[in-house]
């Protein structure tokens, strides 16, 4: 318990590596699993949080790469069950999903699905099913506050994706100075959520992207997908 029964600490964690992320190739919804450097990273942040405070639930995006990170982190912090989110999901990608961002973005037939991408609009939705960044964030938002009103007085772990894990962090960004930055493989923050007794929402930002853990793991420096391009 974290003493104060009207907050909620979530840490927030990216999945581990895949072999698109390490080729650049945009994933979106498209349901890529780890690759061995992915499972090291999983392991390594299942193993620092085995040594923290409690942890009394698992949440992921029902995505295999979020999914097989969160199952190893729920099997070390007590053997706890995953519980499946599908608005955790990475932002869907539309038309561009599955092809090398460095192809994307010289490419003539994708030009308007890359420009949606990469776009400050948040209303801009990517053609071929793609989603809008306000869709993106009322979604997860929605998946967030759900989880933190779930568990107040408690630390649980969500296991995302780069673009989702960047929503969420404008989520809070009105009451903290972080700047976003690139949100690497299996990289940790921390969000708290308060209420008070007039139903009034405060998020705060306690730690954001730290990778410690991955010392000896090795990870992407670029950490693709974990910018605006999502990933």
């Amino acid at each position: 318990m974290l003493g104060a029964p009207n907050h909620t600490e979530i840490i927030v964690i990216r999945h581990g590596e895949t072999e698109w992320n390490k080729e650049g190739r945009i994933q979106g919804h498209l349901d890529v699993e780890l690759n061995e450097i992915g499972r090291e990273q999983a392991r390594a942040v299942a193993d620092r949080l085995s040594r923290e405070p409690k942890i009394s639930a698992v949440y992921s995006s029902d995505l295999k790469r979020a999914l097989e990170t969160a199952e190893t982190i729920a099997q070390s912090c007590g053997g706890l069950e995953v519980a499946k989110d599908p608005g955790l999901r990475e932002r869907h990608l539309g038309e561009i999903q599955g092809l090398l961002y460095s192809e994307v973005s010289k490419s003539k037939t994708n030009a308007k699905a890359y420009r949606a991408m990469v776009s400050h609009r948040d209303d801009a939705e990517i053609p071929g099913g793609g989603e809008s960044l306000d869709q993106l964030r009322q979604r997860c938002a929605s998946s967030l506050k759900r989880i933190a009103k779930s568990h107040r007085g408690e630390r649980v772990v969500v296991v995302s994706h780069g673009g989702t894990i960047r929503a969420l962090f404008r989520l809070a960004s009105a009451t903290n100075g972080h700047a976003v930055g690139k949100i690497l493989n299996t990289s940790v923050s921390i969000f708290h959520f308060s209420e008070d007794d007039d139903g009034g929402e405060e998020w705060t930002i306690k730690c954001w992207g730290d990778v410690c853990h991955l010392e000896d793991a090795g990870y992407l420096k670029s950490g693709f997908g974990g910018d605006k391009n999502s990933g």
